[in-house]
């Protein structure tokens, strides 16, 4: 092995601290030291003094300055995101650390899509309750690519969310169920569309509500509209919270939304919606439950991933 190589390796390991990495992340983000040094109350000469010992540790620059301020070396690159999952992972250990000392088993930190069945998000929910001592859970809301992102950055420890992602070297996952699609109307308008039977073209005339842009259940539908040779519509309201949709079924008369079963079941429960009767089929994948390899022998990830596997059946 080279001597830079081992000198490298000895600088990272001895030299870095983790006091570092908030000024790294800082430049990455305001891209100027003179941004960087009102952020953290620090002066110019300080900052740039700072980053100048940094970058003796790795032996190299970790930005260089352009018009649109500084941008990271290939070097930074992999610095600054090595940055990001330390910090993470620091501040996890000390709220779990925070947990344990109030006399708690440990801590959880989950993120739920919007649409999830009620019964396993009910367990995901209970199984930090039924342990004695307790587990202390953070639940957190989002669209799969956000979560799995959230995931892959180490502020997440598992997502539920639709499984679409190939299992790879630093993602595991456990599918658990799938749901056939729904279409939900104001109650008041079902039994006419019910009569009318399916067609789609009539149907896209109404006013839609419907998942963001980008997610998975938005290209499924869009894609379920030219299987049938219709355009897709363009929605009224672009929204993935149930209780929005709830409100706009009761008071929008044509209102209408695809969505899969047990979240039409809540919206009918909500009032004033109601289900059509019509078999409709979509290739949306089944949502699971997914982990960063290396957690597979974790107690608490095991036990969970077990007690939603039975919540789905």
């Amino acid at each position: 092995m080279p001597i830079s190589s081992d000198k490298l390796l000895h600088n990272v390991v001895s030299r870095l601290r983790l006091r570092h990495l908030p000024l790294l992340l800082a430049l990455e983000r305001q891209r100027s030291v003179s941004r960087v040094a009102a952020e953290l109350n620090l002066s110019q000469p300080a900052v740039t003094k700072a980053l100048r010992e940094i970058e003796d540790i790795f032996l190299t620059p970790l930005f260089t300055r352009t018009r649109q301020g500084l941008e990271p070396t290939p070097t930074g690159v992999a610095v600054l995101a090595h940055a990001r999952t330390a910090l993470a992972d620091a501040e996890a250990l000390g709220r779990e650390l925070t947990v344990i000392e109030a006399g708690l088993r440990g801590r959880l930190r989950i993120g739920v899509i919007p649409y999830v069945a009620r019964g396993v998000l009910d367990a995901a929910l209970d199984f930090g309750l039924r342990h004695t001592p307790r587990i202390s859970m953070l639940v957190r809301e989002g669209t799969t690519d956000e979560l799995v992102n959230a995931l892959r950055q180490h502020e997440l420890d598992c997502v539920i969310a639709r499984s679409f992602y190939l299992a790879g070297e630093d993602i595991a996952q456990q599918p658990l169920y799938r749901e056939e699609p729904v279409l939900v109307v104001p109650a008041d308008a079902a039994a006419r569309l019910s009569r009318a039977g399916l067609d789609w073209k009539r149907l896209a005339e109404r006013d839609w509500i419907l998942p963001p842009p980008h997610t998975p259940v938005r290209r499924t539908i869009n894609t379920m509209f030219a299987v049938a040779g219709v355009a897709p519509p363009l929605p009224t309201v672009e929204t993935y919270s149930i209780k929005p949709m709830a409100t706009l079924l009761r008071r929008q008369p044509d209102a209408i939304t695809i969505v899969p079963r047990s979240v039409a079941a809540e919206l009918v429960e909500l009032g004033g919606a109601a289900t059509l009767p019509f078999a409709l089929s979509w290739d949306l994948p089944p949502v699971g439950i997914m982990w960063r390899r290396g957690l597979e022998d974790n107690e608490l990830m095991t036990s969970l991933v077990e007690a939603l596997r039975e919540a789905a059946k």
